[in-house]
Order: C-alpha cells, then sequence, then structure tokens
C-alpha cells in the first residue's frame, strides 16, 4: 500500500514539474545548465528576420517635389543651412522636459450643534393624569433633544518628476497647433518602466534647442508607471480588489 502512494506521489510530483516546465518556458533548466558559466552574449543578427518583428509606422508629412535654383548652392526645401530646425510638420521630433513640481496641503473642519426644549405645561391629556413625583409639576409632554456633528477633513500631497521624453507630431490642427505624443519604455530585469507623454503645443513655445516644457502642453495627459514582478508584489490581490468593490461594507 505505501509503494502504491509512494508511486502515485511520484507520478503527482513529475505531472508538476512537467506542468510548471511547460509554463514558465523551461527556463528553469536553462539556468540550471548555466551555473558556473558566464552569461552568454546575444548574436548580432538581423533583426527584421526575428519571429514578431513588426514594421514601425509612424505619421509621416506629404512628400515635397525637390526643386532647385540656378546659382544656387542649396536645395529648396532642405533642413538644415539657417532653417528652423524646430519641429512643425507632421513626424518631425521634439524633445518633452517634463517637470512636474505639485504640492497641496488643504484642511477642513466644520463643527455643528443644536439643543431643543419643548414644555407643554399639560397635566391632563385624554383624561389621564400624571402623578406627581420626582420630576415635580407632573406635566404631560415634555420633550428635549441635543444633536452634535464634528467633521475634519485633510489632505496634504507633494508629488516631484523630472524627466525628458522625445515626442512625435502626429497632427497639425488647422490654427497651426501641434499634436504631439511620446512614449518611453525602460525595462530593468523583470521590471518595465513607462513615460508617456501626450497634448497640444504651440509652435511658438517650442525652443530654439527643440525642446518644450511639459507645462506649456495643453491637454496634457502624462503617465509614469510601471509593470513587472514588483508591481505585481505592491498592488492587492485580484480575489481582494474584487471583494472591495462588491462589498458595501
Amino acid at each position: 500500500m505505501s509503494r502504491l502512494r509512494t508511486s502515485h506521489a511520484l507520478r503527482t510530483a513529475a505531472a508538476l514539474v512537467a506542468v510548471g516546465c511547460l509554463a514558465s518556458g523551461c527556463s528553469s533548466i536553462e539556468r540550471l545548465s548555466q551555473i558556473g558559466e558566464q552569461p552568454k552574449l546575444t548574436a548580432i543578427d538581423n533583426p527584421t528576420t526575428k519571429a514578431g518583428y513588426k514594421p514601425v509606422s509612424m505619421p509621416m508629412p506629404t512628400p515635397q517635389p525637390a526643386s532647385y535654383n540656378p546659382n544656387s548652392l542649396w536645395r529648396n526645401g532642405s533642413r538644415a543651412f539657417f532653417k528652423d530646425q524646430r519641429a512643425h510638420q507632421v513626424g518631425d521630433i521634439l524633445t518633452v522636459i517634463v517637470n512636474i513640481t505639485d504640492k497641496a496641503n488643504i484642511a477642513n473642519e466644520t463643527q455643528r450643534s443644536r439643543a431643543n426644549t419643548e414644555d407643554s405645561s399639560i397635566t391632563n391629556f385624554f383624561g389621564i393624569k400624571k402623578v406627581p413625583g420626582t420630576n415635580g409639576a407632573g406635566n404631560m409632554l415634555t420633550t428635549g433633544s441635543v444633536a452634535s456633528s464634528d467633521g475634519k477633513g485633510s489632505v496634504v500631497r507633494q508629488e516631484a518628476l523630472q524627466t525628458n521624453v522625445a515626442a512625435v507630431v502626429t497632427q497639425l490642427l488647422p490654427n497651426g497647433n501641434l499634436v504631439v505624443e511620446g512614449k518611453q519604455e525602460i525595462r530593468v530585469n523583470f521590471e518595465m518602466r513607462e513615460l508617456v507623454v501626450a497634448g497640444i503645443v504651440r509652435p511658438e513655445d517650442i525652443q530654439s534647442d527643440d525642446t518644450i516644457d511639459s507645462s506649456k502642453i495643453a491637454q496634457a495627459r502624462i503617465a509614469y508607471g510601471g509593470r513587472g514582478q514588483i508591481t505585481d508584489v505592491q498592488q492587492p490581490r485580484y480575489g481582494q480588489q474584487v471583494m472591495d468593490i462588491l462589498l458595501p461594507f
């Protein structure tokens, strides 16, 4: 009987190991095979031949035919030689300087109190008389109420974010303003950090070095966060989040 149990336990453990290997892509076995060896460098290859490769598609300006002037040293429409290099059309790139320093300190307190007393001086109510006692005169209808409330609230918040991100002009509005959007992803080990910036800018607010401050972006949408193993540990479990939404108390 004990042999059957041992055999069943071994088969169960082997099945669990097989399922874990399939779920993790056998990464554990690969790590075990590299114990005591230096990490191997990835070979240089053509990225377009890798599985899942997808060409980048970005909004581009309308192509303009090249024109040449007689006795001219420069071609019309060139991007340099005393030409304004600031972003001004679809597909151009500019640098957004994200500099956010918010601080809020709010404290509110509300107090309310009320005291009411009603004495009817009625000693006979529908033929019923109150026997005088410790309360003295023996009035039939005497009421009193006391209500009070005290509410306090406070908000203390301080946020700071300083970073730079390159954004692409995705749309040119009829009034000349530019719609920009930029996204930056940084992966360190198993944690991904994301920075997203989007909004509307005026060409006049773009500096000579093709940068713009985030405070001058209208309808700004700035998101800074991440995802990965550390972020998963910091978040409540899915079951707890569902219970927080469903439970009314």
